[in-house]
């Protein structure tokens, strides 16, 4: 077997192992949110490499459509946050006005651009005034297609000697199937096509959106994650608990859920991992940010929006409260929070 073959077939094996071979069951995993996405422009492979590097556990894709039906990895479908699409003047005539999810947005949409199209733009930091170093990175990358971030998860997973997951989030799945682009079966095949849709295998799917995963559910083993936010706390009650764990293997909840902040100080926990756990549910709550802008009064330092702040604090309340998983865009200080 040649040593490209050998490659595939070790990382091919890495990222079908299951969570128990491949993860010390007694640590929580590490979820590189959009990459390192507080280092470098968010969805990017620059962000995906860092955070690897750094030593979290499973990269994070935000998947959106192309109007030819490819998926690409982008926070939002409105790309002019993220990548330079405004300075090109042959696309200036795209920007148009729609409304997403009951919001009214203007800019530039994935699905009025063919991936060929797409791949002629290239990222940008998206909070350059709060991640100025982050983006002198800006203009390095292209938008990378789902199948990419696959690849180099395996690539990386051979060459680290570790294995290396994927935890792909659907984005405006309901917005998407209603202009004939769902995400869904896209997502299935294309994890199918990888060998990567069964229960075992390093892959969590995510959404908002439980209809969603409800339908991903007839299409694919993959291990399900309904994501939660902070104003919607009943969601995660004990009856909402248990109408998730009727589809889904895990929550993905804000992670003020878990650890609430009471008068800018952090609280004790919440009986929400205990209630999940209970019912067979991992628990990964998101997303930890270092900078002062994100963390409640007590921890910041300064006064400085964008410096850091003790967010250590955060990591380690989330791991005393039990939780099996973290998101953050700094992983790398997950991972040291971790120990």
């Amino acid at each position: 077997m040649d040593l490209t073959r050998r490659a595939f077939a070790l990382s091919s094996a890495a990222l079908a192992a299951t969570p128990a071979m491949a993860f010390d069951a007694r640590k929580p995993i590490v979820i590189a949110h959009r990459g390192a996405s507080g280092e470098r422009p968010e969805h990017t492979r620059g962000a995906y490499l860092l955070a690897i590097e750094q030593g979290a556990d499973f990269i994070e894709p935000d998947l959106v459509v192309t109007q030819d039906g490819h998926l690409v990895v982008r926070h939002e479908n409105e790309i002019s946050g993220t990548t330079d699409v405004a300075a090109h003047p042959e696309f200036a005539s795209r920007k148009t006005a729609k409304v997403i999810d009951g919001e009214r947005i203007e800019g530039w949409f994935t699905e009025d651009f063919t991936l060929d199209e797409l791949k002629t733009l290239r990222a940008r930091e998206r909070l350059p005034l709060l991640r100025p170093k982050s983006a002198k990175f800006d203009g390095l990358d292209a938008i990378p297609t789902f199948q990419e971030v696959i690849d180099l998860a395996r690539q990386q997973s051979a060459c680290c000697g570790r294995p290396i997951g994927i935890y792909p989030e659907m984005k405006h799945p309901a917005y998407f199937a209603s202009i004939h682009l769902p995400i869904e079966r896209r997502l299935a095949e294309a994890l199918a096509r990888n060998n990567l849709g069964g229960v075992h295998d390093l892959v969590f799917v995510q959404s908002f959106e439980p209809e969603s995963l409800r339908n991903f559910q007839a299409m694919s083993q993959a291990k399900l994650v309904q994501l939660v936010g902070a104003d919607r706390p009943e969601m995660v009650s004990p009856e909402g608990l248990k109408r998730i764990a009727s589809y889904a293997h895990g929550v993905g909840p804000d992670w003020s859920l878990v650890v609430p902040m009471k008068d800018g100080v952090l609280g004790q926990p919440t009986g929400l991992v205990a209630e999940a756990r209970a019912l067979g549910l991992q628990v990964h709550p998101w997303t930890v940010r270092a900078e002062n802008r994100f963390l409640p009064q007590a921890l910041r330092k300064g006064q400085d929006p964008a410096a850091h702040g003790d967010v250590q604090a955060v990591f380690k309340a989330l791991y005393a409260a039990g939780v099996q998983g973290v998101f953050s865009d700094f992983p790398g200080l997950a991972v040291k929070a971790r120990g």
